[in-house]
Formats: structure tokens, C-alpha cells, sequence
């Protein structure tokens, strides 16, 4: 098992940036595949990014692309979500989540493993 602890959320405006931390305890962290996803008031969790556990590989939305990166540093057990341009859009709770359990790599089922989140709001 492995606990996930979130960081780095806030209040930024719009065309701006920020950085989300989010820390794992617990088993092996370089051995998950390592993901971020968002859920906005009253919609679904949605895929942001994922990547793999050598940090070789990484995975975005479309919506994202060209705006956030992914990263990860195994020896700090530790994964990034860097997010410029930052729009309105982009407005939700921002979770990581670890232990792919062999489903869709896009869809929350697909992680057994879940921060508590953090808020991100962008203003206009």
C-alpha cells in the first residue's frame, strides 16, 4: 500500500502558474506508475497526466498539453504536476493517484490509490 499527500494548490489568475507536489509513503514508490487527475464542482474526475514509473513515458488530456508537465523523482518519492498558462478551465481539485490495477489507464477506476486532493482556482 502507499499514501499520497497532495500540495501546492492556490488562488492564481489566469495566464499564470503553479506547481503541485504530491508525496508517497509507503511501499516502493518507483514501482507505480503515477498519474494526476481533476474534478471540477459538479463533473466527473477526469485524466490530467500520467506517467511511468522510469519517468520515460508521459501521457497528457489534450486540454493540457503544451501547459502542464508531469515529472517525478524517485529518489525523493516524490511526483510533480507543473501547470502554466493556467486558465479558468482549469479550475477543480487536483489529485494524484499510484497502484494501476491493470485498468483504463485513463479512468479513476483504473488506480487503487488516492490523495485527499488540493484546490485549484483560477480567476479571470
Amino acid at each position: 500500500q502507499v499514501q499520497l499527500v497532495e500540495s501546492g494548490g492556490g488562488l492564481v489568475q489566469a495566464g499564470g502558474s503553479l506547481r503541485l507536489s504530491c508525496a508517497a509513503s509507503g511501499r516502493t514508490f518507483s514501482s507505480y506508475t503515477m498519474a494526476w487527475f481533476r474534478q471540477a464542482p459538479g463533473k466527473e474526475r477526469e485524466f490530467v497526466a500520467r506517467i511511468s514509473r522510469n519517468g520515460g513515458n508521459t501521457y497528457y488530456t489534450d486540454s493540457v498539453k503544451g501547459r502542464f508537465t508531469i515529472s517525478r523523482d524517485n529518489t525523493k518519492d516524490t511526483t510533480y504536476l507543473q501547470m502554466n498558462t493556467l486558465k479558468p478551465e482549469d479550475t477543480a481539485v487536483y489529485y494524484c493517484a499510484a497502484g494501476y490495477n491493470g485498468g483504463d489507464y485513463y479512468s479513476p477506476s483504473g488506480y487503487n490509490y488516492w490523495g485527499q486532493g488540493t484546490q485549484v482556482t483560477v480567476s479571470s
